[in-house]
């Protein structure tokens, strides 16, 4: 299992955005070289864990539980080849490109030790939005990629340190529960009869998903 690369953004200004000014960091590419990857704070405050990279929207991205988004190196592919298109890495606003690691089926709160110095926890799969769908310019590509259910995991450090393109990544803690980041994905999206099930991911869930568990379970 591999780190294909490390991506990171710099502010620029679009008209599919949301976020105040319009700026986003959606647009990542690889950097040289090793990166510092830090704690950035809580949500609202800090941005991303590598201090370079840009996140255009603290109200919706960025802090402690959403410090660094993973994805697929296989699930780039599979996208390509369905759409026609080549993607480069960090082409999906990922920080780090992976491969032979399966992002999906980690589970919430599993440990990925990235080199010989980062630890990362998985937190969350990403909710796609009205900043991704215009970065793709595929019609219907919320729905399109909802209905995929591989949406690639956020991550909060554990331990900081340096890290870059081709170190190894290795799962050192794999909790006894089910929620992997599809289950939590789809009981967030399209199953939300799964909700309930959620808190069994115990303090590793993230915040906001344990929030909306724990109110389909009082009603």
């Amino acid at each position: 299992m591999e780190l294909l690369s490390v991506n990171v953004a710099r502010p620029h200004t679009v008209p599919y955005t949301d976020a105040p000014g319009g700026v986003t960091g959606i647009d990542k590419r690889p950097v040289d070289g090793r990166v510092e990857v830090s704690e950035p704070g809580p949500k609202g405050v800090g941005g991303s864990a590598i201090a370079a990279d840009t996140i255009g929207d603290l109200r919706h991205h960025g802090g402690s539980d959403q410090a660094l988004y993973a994805f697929a190196r296989e699930d780039l592919d599979g996208w390509g080849a369905e759409l026609g298109r080549e993607f480069t890495n960090g082409s999906f606003g990922e920080n780090l490109t992976t491969r032979g690691l399966d992002v999906n089926g980690a589970l919430v709160g599993e440990r990925w030790r990235i080199g010989s110095e980062v630890v990362v926890e998985v937190t969350s799969p990403r909710i796609p939005c009205r900043t991704f769908a215009g970065r793709l310019e595929e019609r219907g590509w919320v729905k399109r990629f909802t209905e995929r259910a591989a949406p690639g995991a956020y991550l909060r450090v554990i331990e900081p340190g340096r890290m870059g393109a081709g170190d190894e990544i290795s799962v050192v803690h794999r909790p006894d529960h089910e929620v992997t980041v599809a289950f939590l994905f789809r009981a967030l999206t399209l199953e939300p009869e799964l909700l309930p099930r959620l808190p069994a991911a115990g303090d590793a869930l993230h915040p906001e998903a344990r929030r909306k568990a724990l109110r389909r379970t009082a009603r």
